[in-house]
C-alpha cells in the first residue's frame, strides 16, 4: 500500500507516463486487453454506446477536455467543437496527442489537473475515463475545477469505467471491491499502484445534486458509466 496520498498521485501520473505508448492497447482490446472475438464484442458496442450518448448531447462551441490522454476521445469531440483545449498531466501522453491530432483547433496543455485553473471560459466540459482517477479526498474539489471555467449556460459530459473484471488486463486480476488503489502492470512487467474509485451511478448523481449540478448519469450493460449535466440554476 502507498504510503502517502501524494506518493499515490505521483505513482499514478508516473504510470499512465509509461504506459502511453500502449495505453490505446486497452481501448482496442489488443495485446493483454485482448479476450477473444466473443468476449471483446460486447466491448466495442457498449463502446459506440458511449459515442452515441455523446452524439446525443451534442457538445458545441469552446470545449476542455480534461485528462485527453493520448486522443481517443478528442478525436470523438473534434467533428463538434470550434476548439479544443486539451490538457494533461503526463508529457508523454501529450506527445502521442500531438502526433496523431493535428487539427488547428487543438491547444494542448500540460498541468496537474489537482492544481490547475484555466484562465478562460468554456461551454463544455469533458473528460474521459478520468473521474474514476479522482482520489476521494479530492473529489469536491475537482467539481470546483469543472465549474469554474464554465459559461453560465455551459454542460460537462464524461464517460468512465464501471467494475468489470474483464475491462482490464488479463494480469492482475481487479482487488476487492472496497480497494480504492489497484496495482496495474505494465508490458514489460513494471508494476504501479493508481487510484481506481468504480462509481455506482445513484449514489454518483446523488453526490453531484449535493454539490449544485443538475446532472443525469448512465450507463451501459457490463463496461462504462457516462453523464452529463450543468450547474443548478437557483
Amino acid at each position: 500500500m502507498i504510503a502517502t496520498a501524494d506518493t499515490a498521485l505521483a505513482e499514478q501520473l508516473a504510470y499512465y507516463g509509461a504506459r502511453a505508448a500502449q495505453y490505446d492497447q486497452w481501448w482496442f482490446r489488443q495485446g493483454r486487453y485482448d479476450r477473444g472475438a466473443e468476449e471483446n464484442e460486447p466491448w466495442f458496442r457498449e463502446g459506440s454506446q458511449l459515442d452515441d450518448a455523446l452524439e446525443k448531447f451534442h457538445p458545441q462551441g469552446d470545449i476542455l477536455e480534461l485528462a485527453c490522454g493520448t486522443g481517443l476521445r478528442t478525436k470523438k469531440l473534434l467533428p463538434f467543437a470550434d476548439t479544443i483545449t486539451a490538457v494533461d498531466g503526463s508529457a508523454e501522453m501529450l506527445a502521442l496527442h500531438a502526433a496523431q491530432i493535428g487539427s488547428p483547433k487543438v491547444e494542448r496543455v500540460q498541468a496537474d489537473l489537482f492544481n490547475w485553473m484555466p484562465d478562460r471560459q468554456f461551454d463544455i466540459v469533458y473528460f474521459g475515463f478520468w473521474l474514476s482517477h479522482v482520489p476521494p479526498d479530492k473529489f469536491d474539489n475537482f467539481w470546483l475545477l469543472v465549474r469554474r471555467p464554465l459559461k453560465s449556460d455551459a454542460r460537462f459530459f464524461f464517460v468512465d469505467s464501471k467494475r468489470a473484471a474483464h475491462s482490464v488486463a488479463v494480469d492482475p486480476a481487479l482487488p476487492a471491491e472496497d480497494s480504492i488503489v489497484h496495482k496495474r502492470r505494465l508490458n514489460d512487467g513494471r508494476e504501479f499502484q493508481v487510484y481506481k474509485i468504480f462509481h455506482e451511478p445513484g449514489a454518483l448523481r446523488k453526490r453531484l445534486t449535493d454539490l449544485g449540478w443538475d446532472c443525469e448519469i448512465g450507463e451501459t450493460k457490463t463496461y462504462f458509466i457516462h453523464g452529463h449535466g450543468s450547474v443548478r440554476n437557483v
